[in-house]
């Protein structure tokens, strides 16, 4: 495979990721970015932990897609990530779904 295939290979795999994520993130509740990847979540537990003179945090996630090209099985029970760096988490707003009116059931 020659550097422009690979090249090609990659980009394709990372619109792959990007389409998944777009057609999947509406089933998710919290978007949590950490130094080393990226996680859609429906259930979020941050706490701080202190260690001597410094802290750590502890980040617990379930119900979790994770952001990663190389991945086999992007969606996950659990996560649970242990870091001194910063952690960012979301709340994606609520969206309503209702059905077309030709799909409502009439009562």
């Amino acid at each position: 495979m020659n550097e422009e295939e690979l090249d090609d290979y990659e980009r394709e795999a990372e619109l792959s990721l990007f389409r998944e994520y777009r057609d999947i993130a509406s089933q998710f509740r919290y978007v949590v970015e950490t130094e080393r990847r990226f996680y859609l979540a429906n259930d979020v537990d941050l706490k701080r932990q202190d260690a001597g003179s410094d802290f750590y945090f502890e980040l617990s996630m379930t119900d979790v897609w994770v952001w990663d090209v190389y991945r086999a099985d992007r969606f996950v029970k659990s996560v649970r990530v242990l870091t001194f760096k910063d952690v960012n988490v979301e709340e994606l707003s609520a969206r309503e779904f209702s059905l077309p009116q030709e799909l409502a059931l009439d009562e």
